[in-house]
């Protein structure tokens, strides 16, 4: 197999994050323009059906009976001459080598699935006894399905997912651009000083909003493999910067530790992340999740940013000279009020340094007021 036709070879998963993980990889492995996929289509359009499991190791050469011992290169028209004798197909770990072909594969039977057909039954044991994706052609049902770790996949054609990722897309672009306005608005009101939970809150919620509608669009870029590649220079435009400003927003504004309440920025990250859809469209929600009490009251209470968000806004500012600024001077306010003789105070900050702090955020708060009152 050729080194620009072969996709980084699933391995082995290790709980559900590792098997979403392995999802992905074996799923990049079938993608259109991959020498596997044109194999599997060629054993489709042949209509002789096939069991292909992706990897190999002890278990699974105790699990194999009879056929035969290969170990030949792997190459589509192989595959699909292999697939006319009964029996699986057993492909190398890195999907490079055809080990066995026409061999049984015998899961254990006591492991619990819902499919029907033999071949399909014996494809899911198989995915979650050795942990290895497995491949299964149905010859009657026309139609390639991925086992991975007791999920179970149906490859679709090119044109079925481009449809739903070009919709996805479409989706994006108008929650980016409503984000792009709340995003204004709130850096305008930071520099009025005037931000309140109800604010932070519909930043957040937006930014979480962006964040999974590009994940998916991502998943259906992986399906798609080298048909994807338009879709993906798509995504990466709109979504360039959103997951530093998701980050920055709760660094901003994440409540400080309480008797009472205490939550770090990777909590609140973390707690955004778990909302579930309909959680996410709640602004209480949303806010409790940042470490507010989430009532109607507290959504319109005052809050100050720290001063990361706009920082980051300036051109050429490490992250480490932003911290020492933030902590320093404790908040946005009081960088804004500060002159170039009060900023090389801190430690890094010299008087060029200085001079572009100063200017940069005084241009950044001119062309915020501007954009929210012109």
């Amino acid at each position: 197999m050729a080194a620009n036709d072969r996709a980084a070879a699933p391995g082995k998963s290790g709980g559900s994050s590792g098997a979403d993980g392995l999802m992905r990889a074996a799923l990049s492995a079938v993608a259109p323009g991959m020498a596997l996929r044109d194999g599997l289509e060629r054993v489709l359009r042949g209509n002789t059906g096939g069991l292909i499991l992706l990897g190999s190791d002890k278990t699974v050469e105790s699990m194999c009976t009879g056929g035969f011992i290969l170990d030949v290169e792997f190459t589509a028209t192989r595959l699909r001459e292999l697939c006319k004798l009964d029996g699986g197909i057993v492909l190398s770990s890195d999907l490079s080598k055809i080990l066995r072909a026409g061999v049984q594969l015998l899961p254990d039977p006591a492991i619990p699935t819902e499919e029907t057909g033999t071949r399909h039954r014996t494809a899911d044991r198989v995915s979650k006894q050795v942990g290895f994706p497995v491949v299964s052609v149905s010859q009657s049902m026309r139609l390639i399905a991925l086992y991975v770790d007791g999920q179970r996949r149906v490859l679709e054609d090119s044109a079925a997912i481009l449809s739903r990722a070009n919709q996805a897309l479409a989706t994006l672009e108008r929650y980016k651009l409503r984000l792009d306005e709340v995003a204004g608005t709130l850096s305008a009101l930071e520099i009025e000083d005037l931000v309140t939970v109800r604010d932070v809150s519909a930043v957040a919620q937006r930014l979480e909003m962006v964040r999974r509608i590009a994940t998916e669009i991502a998943e259906y870029v992986v399906e798609l493999g080298t048909d994807g590649r338009l879709l993906t220079l798509q995504l990466d435009e709109l979504i360039a910067g959103v997951e530093p400003e998701r980050e920055l927003v709760v660094r901003d504004y994440v409540p400080e530790p309480t008797a009472k309440r205490s939550r770090t920025v990777e909590e609140a990250l973390y707690e955004l992340n778990a909302l579930s859809h309909a959680e996410l469209l709640e602004l209480p929600t949303v806010a409790r999740a940042l470490g507010y009490t989430g009532s109607p009251e507290a959504l319109d209470s005052a809050v100050s940013p720290r001063g990361f968000r706009l920082l980051a806004k300036v051109p050429r500012l490490p992250g480490a000279i932003i911290d020492r600024l933030v902590e320093h001077f404790g908040g946005l306010q009081k960088l804004l009020a500060a002159s170039v003789d009060d900023l090389q105070t801190v430690d890094g900050v010299g008087e060029a340094r200085a001079r572009s702090v100063r200017e940069g955020l005084s241009r950044l708060a001119e062309s915020s007021i501007l954009e929210r009152y012109v």
